[in-house]
C-alpha cells in the first residue's frame, strides 16, 4: 500500500540534480558505516511498523494526513544538498522557493503585501505572531477561546504576557458577549480568532471580532493553523465562509502546510499583513549574513536554522496543485468536507448516537447514548477501542457537555464534560470510504452496547 512506484522519479530527478554540478572534481565522500546501511535502514523500517496506518482512509483520529508524493521526492531530493534557510550562504535555491511559496500561500489570503516565511509548525508559527503582538503592545493581554490551541496559553506565558481565556458558545466558537466583557476594560492587546480549533472544527466569528476591533483598535490574530485552507473550499457552510472571506483583514495568520497542505512534518507559515514589523526582528550578527545584499530569511524570523528541503516541498506541492479555487487542491478539501458531513448525518438519524453540532470543517463528534454523562463517556471509550480492534482508529475528546446540550434528551447530566469519540475526515479517500467506516463503528458499537 505504501508508494514504492515513484522511486523511479527520485532516481530521475537525482540525476538531473547531480548533472548541475557536473564540472566540480569528483571526490570520494567518507560515508562511516557505509557498508551497514542496508542492515541498518532495514531495522529501522521494523521499527516504523510499530505506528498507527495514518496513512490509511481507516485511520481517522488525529490531524495526520500523508504528504503529497512530489512533497516527499522533493524534499528528499533537495537532503542531497541539505540547505539552511536561514541564510543565502546556506540555501540559495530554496530560499527562493520558499519567498516564492510563501507569497502563493499570501495571495490566498488576499495579501499582495506581506512578510511572513516556514518555520517549524504552528507553535513557532504563533510563537512569532504573539511576539511581534507583544512587542507592538507592551504588557496589554492577549485573548483566545477556551478551544483555542493550548499553545497560546503556552507561548504567553514564555513572552510574559498576561492571558485570558475566553468562554465559548455552544458551537465550540469564542463567545462575543463573553469577549465584549472583557475588551471594554481597555488592556488587551490581541485577540486570536481561531479558523478551526483543534478540537472541532469550529471556526470563531471573525466578523464580529473585527467589529469590536473597529471601535477599540486591539490587533487580530488569526490562528488558522488547521483550517487556513479551507478558504478555497467552496462547500463550506454561510458563517464560515464569511469568516475566511475576512482573513485579509486581520494582522497576521498563521497556517501548517503539514496538515492540510500535504507537506512533511514540520512546516509551519507565520505571515504578517504589514512588511514594516519585519523591522522588529532587527539584529547586528557580525557573521552570519555576507554573500548577498538581498534579504535573508532570517532577518525576518526567530529561529535560526531552517530546512530549505522543507520550502523545495512545498514550493513542488503548489506548482503541482496551486492554490485556486475549484482546482484539484481545493476539490480534495471539498471532499473532506462532504465526508464529514455524510458521517455527521449518518450518526445524527441512528439512535445510538447523539451528536454536537454540525461539523464546518471535516472533524465530526460524537458519542454513545446512555442513561448519563458518566456511562456515555465509558461507552466511549470502550468503542473506541472495539473500533481500533476492527483497524478503524479513531480519537478521544474530553469536549464541554453544552456542546452536546440540544441533543442529550433524558441523558443525566452528573459530569460537566462528555467523553467523546472525534474523527478528523482530512483525506479526500474519506468520501468513498464513509461506508466502510460505519459499517465497522457499527459492529464496534453493537458490541458495546447490545443492539
Amino acid at each position: 500500500m505504501l508508494d514504492k512506484g515513484s522511486l523511479r522519479i527520485l532516481g530521475e530527478a537525482l540525476e538531473k540534480l547531480d548533472a548541475g554540478f557536473a564540472a566540480l572534481p569528483e571526490f570520494d565522500a567518507r560515508v562511516p558505516g557505509a557498508e551497514r546501511i542496508a542492515e541498518t535502514l532495514a531495522a529501522t523500517a521494523e521499527r516504523l511498523q510499530d505506528n498507527y496506518p495514518y496513512f490509511h482512509p481507516l485511520y481517522a483520529g488525529q490531524m495526520l494526513k500523508p504528504p503529497h508524493p512530489v512533497a516527499r521526492l522533493a524534499y528528499a531530493l533537495a537532503q542531497w544538498i541539505n540547505p539552511n534557510n536561514h541564510a543565502l550562504d546556506g540555501g540559495r535555491a530554496s530560499s527562493a522557493m520558499e519567498k516564492e511559496a510563501v507569497a502563493g500561500i499570501a495571495e490566498m489570503f488576499g495579501w499582495k503585501e506581506h512578510t511572513g516565511h516556514l518555520c517549524g509548525g504552528g507553535t513557532m508559527a504563533n510563537l512569532e505572531a504573539l511576539w511581534v503582538a507583544g512587542q507592538l503592545a507592551p504588557g496589554k493581554k492577549i485573548l483566545a477561546s477556551e478551544q483555542a490551541h493550548y499553545t497560546h496559553a503556552r507561548i504567553s506565558g514564555v513572552l510574559e504576557l498576561p492571558f485570558v481565556a475566553v468562554a465559548s458558545d455552544a458551537r465550540g466558537r469564542m463567545d462575543i458577549r463573553k469577549l465584549r466583557e472583557h475588551i471594554v476594560r481597555g488592556d488587551v492587546g490581541t485577540v486570536v480568532a481561531t479558523m478551526g480549533t483543534t478540537a472541532t472544527g469550529a471556526v470563531d466569528p471573525l466578523a464580529e471580532i473585527l467589529e469590536l476591533r473597529e471601535k477599540h483598535g486591539f490587533r487580530v490574530h488569526a490562528d488558522a493553523a488547521y483550517g487556513g485552507y479551507f478558504g478555497l473550499a467552496g462547500n463550506l457552510g454561510g458563517e464560515a465562509r464569511r469568516g475566511f472571506d475576512l482573513l485579509p483583514r486581520v494582522d497576521s495568520v498563521v497556517i501548517d502546510p503539514h496538515k492540510h497542505g500535504l507537506q512533511p512534518y514540520g512546516c509551519g507559515c507565520v505571515l504578517f499583513g504589514d512588511p514594516g514589523v519585519g523591522k522588529l526582528y532587527k539584529h547586528d550578527s557580525p557573521y552570519t549574513y555576507f554573500s548577498s545584499k538581498e534579504m535573508h530569511l532570517g532577518e525576518i524570523s526567530l529561529e535560526c536554522s531552517r530546512p530549505g528541503a522543507a520550502a523545495a516541498a512545498l514550493w513542488a506541492t503548489q506548482k503541482l496543485l496551486p492554490l485556486g479555487k475549484g482546482g484539484e487542491f481545493a476539490l480534495g478539501l471539498e471532499d473532506c468536507r462532504r465526508a464529514a458531513i455524510d458521517l455527521h448525518e449518518r450518526l445524527d438519524k441512528d439512535a445510538r448516537f447523539v451528536v454536537a453540532f454540525p461539523p464546518e470543517l471535516d472533524i465530526v463528534v460524537f458519542a454513545p447514548r446512555a442513561a448519563s454523562v458518566s456511562e456515555a463517556s465509558e461507552r466511549s471509550r470502550r468503542i473506541f477501542e472495539a473500533a481500533a480492534r476492527r483497524n478503524l482508529h479513531l480519537a478521544v475528546a474530553e469536549l464541554p457537555v453544552s456542546f452536546f446540550a440540544a441533543n442529550l434528551r433524558q441523558m443525566r447530566k452528573d459530569r460537566a464534560s462528555l467523553t467523546c469519540l472525534r474523527s478528523v475526515l482530512m483525506k479526500p479517500e474519506h468520501k468513498e470510504w464513509i461506508g466502510r467506516i460505519w459499517e465497522i463503528l457499527g459492529e464496534a458499537t453493537t458490541e458495546c452496547m447490545g443492539d
